[in-house]
């Protein structure tokens, strides 16, 4: 978490607890029997469902007044996921509470508050560190103050908490303790653009600092361009923040991972640098290892590594919106692991589309693609200038609002022809909101409707009775239909405007895919080898295009996703080592052959 601001305090008492809703998505027949679900008695089992980014989680409005000028808005961000007893628990900064859930997609949550009056914090709980240590759970906020515990449970579902310290002696800004095979626990934080990350051992037993800390890594932006700050990686506001830190192990390696070069932008990521003992030395891996800055979600820094119960690697990290506030921020989370070089990546491919949810078979993207990019939308009525089209523009930042929040106001997408529509996500957007903080009893309801013609509707989806908060709601369908037209209908917003910054609808088209990209280029030069231009031919019956690069042929790890261009101007690259570039071309059928690997010296 950033400290460019002191945030001013506002508390309230706690919430009570409440449970997430429950999802009734399930995986249709084709999408079972690709990912080789079993069958009993001719019916599929689904044991596999599929979620979106952003997670569709109750997000908490911002507590803090000053943030808030441009409207109020929700608001979360440096989130931690571990798994505990068999469960997933995520925490993240100013919730009042915490989530768990059994399937990493129907989330429950637990209000508390980890903030007592003496305690002299900025903020109930930012950016929080959370790890395993035997039978227990612990906890431990953000602070330079020694006057923050660190919380413990053995029962964290029943919001059973003690102090396993009443103040933590040395404090640390965006913490991540981190326990290892031995049994020595160690500390790492760092919030700074003009210090680095700091590591520590700690005493497992008492808490007490083992000697000093030490300096763990600096950021180098005149290496590594994804390292500047800014939205376009220009460097010419401020230097880069280096944050967030976080550990894994993996074969005998330590990957501490760190987030640049700030939060408010779509280049935000986690980069790791790679060592033999926890305390370093550490050497920089090239590439930033979870990176987002395309596509409708943005954005992947400040985020923790975790696995899941079939032993598969996940990555969950920080999404921008930062149009009310630079702090306004969501949620992802995207596959990650480790190659046969032990070189540690993130699969952003299709980020924000339907991917699967863990199982024995591992994560990965369904195959489903957008089916309303940029297509006619029609509405009920239009504020101002929050258009209709900003709904199927692509960009979370952007976004259609009726003029009330009333019951009947609708938003209706032209799909373009008749396709297999296999799910929706509905990403609500805050205009005129009235709240500060954790909310409870706030609930969305609404009625979707298909059409082959748009002019006779059929029930598709009715959540007209739904008791729950869903600002990014996906469902994915039971049964697949073909149709052409989808229309949302508002029953109840929370408060508000009734506002869409994105209604996405998922599936396949019947018509036939892109083909390869011609004529790709990738101009790098001697002025400042952190950077290229890369163009290609367009290719007519494409809405989007994927760019790889990486360090080796068969190693092109990151991933950005560019709509409606065909240039894109790259700057995150190593000024010291040669890259490679491929390309693929995206649209509602499907996606291209990848053109030839390009070399770029």
């Amino acid at each position: 978490m950033i400290t460019r601001f002191i945030y001013t305090v506002f508390l309230i008492a706690a919430l009570v607890p409440h449970v997430f809703p429950q999802s009734n998505a399930k995986i249709d027949p084709v999408h079972a029997e690709k990912v080789g679900l079993s069958q009993t008695g001719g019916k599929p089992t689904f044991n596999i469902r599929t979620y979106c980014n952003p997670i569709n989680i109750d997000y908490g409005y911002t507590p803090i007044p000053n943030f808030t000028e441009w409207g109020k808005h929700r608001a979360t961000a440096d989130p931690v996921i571990v798994l505990y007893k068999g469960d997933y628990y995520l925490f993240s900064t100013n919730q009042w509470g915490y989530w768990w859930s059994s399937d990493m997609s129907n989330w429950h949550f637990v209000s508390r508050l980890f903030l007592k009056p003496y305690h002299k914090v900025y903020d109930e709980l930012c950016a929080p560190a959370v790890w395993v240590q035997g039978d227990t759970l612990l906890v431990f906020g953000s602070t330079y103050s020694s006057n923050f515990p660190i919380w413990m449970s053995t029962n964290p579902k029943a919001n059973e908490w003690k102090e396993a310290i009443d103040s933590f002696e040395i404090g640390g800004w965006d913490p991540d303790f981190f326990l290892d095979d031995d049994g020595k626990l160690y500390m790492y934080n760092g919030s700074s653009n003009r210090y680095p990350l700091y590591g520590i051992e700690i005493d497992r037993k008492t808490f007490a600092p083992q000697g000093t800390r030490k300096e763990m890594y600096l950021l180098e932006p005149w290496r590594y361009g994804w390292q500047r700050f800014g939205e376009y990686l220009d460097n010419t506001f401020l230097d880069p923040f280096i944050e967030g830190a976080w550990m894994t192990k993996h074969n005998g390696k330590y990957y501490l991972q760190y987030g640049a070069p700030g939060t408010e932008f779509s280049g935000y990521a986690d980069g790791v640098v790679v060592g033999d003992h926890p305390l370093g030395p550490f050497i920089p891996q090239s590439l930033p290892f979870s990176y987002k800055p395309g596509g409708f979600a943005r954005g992947a820094g400040h985020g923790a590594t975790f696995k899941d119960p079939f032993n598969n690697w996940w990555h969950v990290s920080t999404i921008v919106i930062s149009v009310k506030n630079n702090f306004e921020r969501r949620i992802g989370i995207w596959p990650a692991g480790f190659d046969k070089d032990d070189v540690m990546y993130m699969d952003a491919a299709f980020g924000d589309y339907p991917h699967s949810l863990p199982s024995a078979s591992g994560g990965g993207f369904t195959g489903w693609m957008l089916l309303n990019y940029n297509k006619p939308v029609t509405v009920s009525s239009t504020l101002a200038s929050y258009y209709a089209n900003f709904a199927v523009d692509e960009n979370i930042k952007t976004y259609w609002s009726a003029t009330t929040g009333n019951k009947g106001e609708w938003i209706a997408t032209d799909l373009g022809s008749t396709c297999t529509v296999r799910a929706i996500q509905l990403n609500y957007a805050d205009q005129d909101v009235d709240f500060l903080g954790k909310q409870q009893g706030t609930y969305h309801q609404y009625k979707i409707y298909q059409s082959t013609d748009g002019k006779s509707w059929k029930m598709l989806i009715d959540k007209s009775n739904n008791n729950t908060d869903v600002p990014h709601d996906y469902i994915e369908l039971e049964n697949p239909v073909q149709t052409r037209y989808i229309k949302l209908e508002n029953i109840h917003m929370p408060g508000g405007k009734f506002a869409i910054s994105g209604l996405r609808v998922f599936g396949n088209g019947n018509g036939n895919k892109p083909g390869e990209v011609k004529q790709f280029i990738v101009l790098r030069t001697e002025k400042d080898k952190r950077n290229a231009w890369l163009k290609w031919q367009p290719v007519d019956n494409a809405y989007a295009y994927n760019i790889y690069m990486g360090l080796a042929p068969d190693k092109l790890y990151n991933c950005v996703m560019v709509y409606s261009s065909n240039e894109y101007y790259c700057k995150a690259m190593d000024k010291e080592k040669p890259y490679y570039f491929t390309i693929e071309a995206i649209n509602e059928n499907g996606v291209s052959a990848k053109s030839k690997v390009i070399k770029a010296d």
